[in-house]
C-alpha cells in the first residue's frame, strides 16, 4: 500500500519537473525517488509519469491524480496543525463579532495573519450593531467584539478605547439637500434622517436632527438608502471615500461641524477569563487596528 513519503515524491516531482529535483529537495538519492514513484503506480494501478523523454512528463491520469494527492498532502498538514495546537492548549474555535462600519482593510490584513499564525484554530466572525455588542461579549456569544463607544460605561465587560473613525454626513447628488452651500441643524431636520440601531431599539451614536428618521442596523444597508436618495445620514469616511471621489455621494456642508465627527473605536472582551494564544494573539493585534 503506498505511504504518504510516496505522494510527497509524487507531488514534488510534478511541481519541481525532475526526479532529481525532488530528490534533492528532500534529501534523497534519485534512485529512491525513482523506485518510491513506481512503487507508488503499482499501488495505483496507473502510470503516473511518461518516462519515454529525457524529463519525466505525467501523463493526463498522472494530471487527474495529482489533485487528489495534494489534497491528501494538505489534509495531512491539517491534522498535524490541529494536534499540535491542542497540545499547546490552543483555542479550537474563536468568535468575533464587530460592526460592519468597521471592515477596514487592516482588519482583513489581521485577519490574514491570524489564519497564518493559527491554521488550526477555526474563526467564527459575525456583524452586529454597535448598540448590541457589548451583549452579546457579556453573555458569552463572542470572545472578541469591535464597536463604535456609546460612553456608556459597562462593568461586566473589559473595554479598550483603540482609535477612532471619522464620519461624514452624505447625501445623493439628486437629493434637495446637495444643492445647499452651507446647512443649518434646523435646515437638516426637514429632511429625513437615515440612523443606526440596534435589535433591541439600542440607539447608536448619533442624536437624531429630524422628527422624519428611518433606521437600520448595519452600515452598508444605510448607505444604500443613502445613494438611493431616500434620505441624508453620517457614514464612516472609509467606506464612502470612493463615491465622494466619483460623485455618487454628496458630503453635506453643516455649518455646526469645524472638522468631520469621529466616533471612538472599542474593543470589547469578557471581564475575567482565561484565553488560549489564539484569542490573546487576535485581541492584541485588533488594539492596533487603526494605529
Amino acid at each position: 500500500m503506498y505511504n504518504l513519503e510516496q505522494l510527497k515524491m509524487f507531488v514534488l516531482s510534478a511541481k519541481l519537473g525532475s526526479f532529481s529535483a525532488c530528490a534533492k529537495k528532500i534529501g534523497k538519492v534519485q534512485s529512491a525517488v525513482s523506485q518510491g514513484i513506481a512503487n507508488l503506480e503499482i499501488d495505483l494501478n496507473v502510470q503516473l509519469f511518461d518516462r519515454s523523454t529525457r524529463k519525466p512528463k505525467l501523463t493526463a491520469e498522472g494530471q487527474h491524480l495529482l489533485a487528489f494527492a495534494e489534497a491528501t498532502l494538505q489534509q495531512i498538514h491539517e491534522l498535524e496543525s490541529a494536534s499540535i495546537a491542542l497540545n499547546r492548549e490552543q483555542e479550537t474555535q474563536i468568535t468575533i463579532v464587530l460592526d460592519d462600519g468597521l471592515q477596514l482593510p487592516s482588519l482583513y490584513a489581521t485577519i490574514d495573519l491570524f489564519a497564518q499564525q493559527f491554521p488550526a484554530t477555526s474563526l467564527h466572525t459575525f456583524f452586529a450593531a454597535s448598540a448590541d455588542i457589548a451583549d452579546l461579549i457579556n453573555h458569552g456569544h463572542a470572545d472578541i467584539g469591535l464597536m463604535y463607544s456609546d460612553t456608556s460605561f459597562i462593568k461586566d465587560i473589559e473595554l479598550c478605547y483603540i482609535g477612532s473613525v471619522p464620519f461624514v454626513a452624505v447625501v445623493s447628488p439628486e437629493h434637495p439637500l446637495s444643492s445647499f452651500t452651507s446647512l443649518s441643524a434646523s435646515q437638516l431636520m426637514l429632511h429625513r434622517q437615515l440612523m443606526i440601531k440596534g435589535l433591541y431599539h439600542n440607539q447608536c451614536q448619533f442624536t437624531p436632527f429630524s422628527p422624519s428618521v428611518w433606521w437600520t442596523n448595519d452600515y452598508r444597508t444605510l448607505k444604500q438608502y443613502v445613494k438611493q436618495g431616500l434620505g441624508w445620514g453620517y457614514l464612516p469616511k472609509h467606506m464612502i471615500d470612493k463615491e465622494l471621489t466619483s460623485g455618487q455621494l454628496h458630503s453635506l456642508p453643516v455649518n455646526f461641524d469645524h472638522k468631520p465627527w469621529s466616533i471612538p473605536v472599542e474593543r470589547v472582551t469578557p471581564k475575567n477569563r482565561v484565553i488560549g494564544p489564539a484569542c490573546s494573539w487576535l485581541t492584541k493585534a485588533l488594539t492596533t487596528l487603526l494605529d
